[in-house]
């Protein structure tokens, strides 16, 4: 009888299927990848933007029309919770052009995530993140202005500009947003499409697309930079231009994701 203890093998090397420390000028190659993706069968890019861009716009025409116009500025803010769910038909088309696949609009429209129904899930959970932004816009309002009706749009800003509770009201409503704004983004930047190409849960997913942001925090802050910059322009333009933004940027966050998941 042999009693001498078996041979005990290296354990093989981890490998880091995560980057980390991604410098913020690749934040400008994700959005050069999403031009390219969309300039490849643009057509079907700028048909899904159209509809995206119509679909907001009928949705804050809704607001102004129904007299909700009190939350109309949250409500354009919010919108860039849920842009990650909208764009899935976008990831759909990076993926298909990333390896070889023929790109065809009823794939970008009936999307089959590898996740199955967890997208829906993360969909709701950013919807409900979005009405609770909107009611703490609302609790905001009524901290600083009390029960007084909403002035309209013509009297928001002299309103917020030339009295001092009206600035106290912006920097207050400016720090409750912008704490929204980081999670909204941190939570949606990498989950959506992860979530197309891996199967894994909602949650599973959002928690890793915290993780990644905070070890990619300068590429991420420049990467929300530009999605909010264009956004932004695109709002004050009438949200024509988002008819091009919304492909760009879609492509290009699945390309943020191929990026800090390279080994997926």
């Amino acid at each position: 009888m042999n009693d001498a203890l078996p041979e005990i093998l290296p354990a093989e090397p981890i490998t880091d299927r995560w980057a980390r420390n991604l410098p913020a000028d690749e934040a400008l190659r994700w959005l050069r990848c999403g031009w390219r993706d969309l300039m490849r069968a643009p057509h079907f890019s700028l048909c899904y933007g159209l509809f995206v861009s119509s679909l907001l716009a009928a949705a804050l025409w809704s607001l102004i029309v129904h007299g909700a116009d009190y939350i109309l500025f949250p409500a354009l803010s919010g919108i860039m919770v849920i842009g990650p769910v909208l764009a899935m038909g976008l990831y759909e088309k990076s993926k298909r052009l990333e390896i070889g696949l023929p790109v065809r609009l009823r794939d970008m429209i009936f999307v089959r995530p590898a996740s199955g129904y967890q997208v829906v899930f993360a969909g709701a959970l950013l919807c409900l993140l979005m009405m609770v932004w909107l009611r703490a816009a609302v609790i905001v309002y009524a901290l600083f202005f009390g029960l007084l009706p909403f002035p309209g749009l013509d009297h928001l800003l002299p309103m917020l500009i030339l009295s001092p509770t009206g600035w106290a009201m912006l920097i207050v409503g400016g720090a409750v947003g912008g704490l929204f704004a980081a999670l909204a983004f941190a939570l949606g930047a990498v989950s959506l499409p992860l979530l197309l190409q891996e199967h894994s849960d909602a949650l599973t997913a959002m928690g890793t697309s915290l993780v990644l942001v905070w070890h990619n925090l300068r590429v991420m802050l420049a990467w929300a930079a530009i999605v909010s910059a264009l956004f932004a322009v695109s709002v004050a333009l009438g949200l024509l231009p988002l008819i091009i933004v919304f492909p760009v940027l879609g492509h290009g966050t699945w390309h943020s994701y191929r990026a800090l998941r390279p080994k997926a």
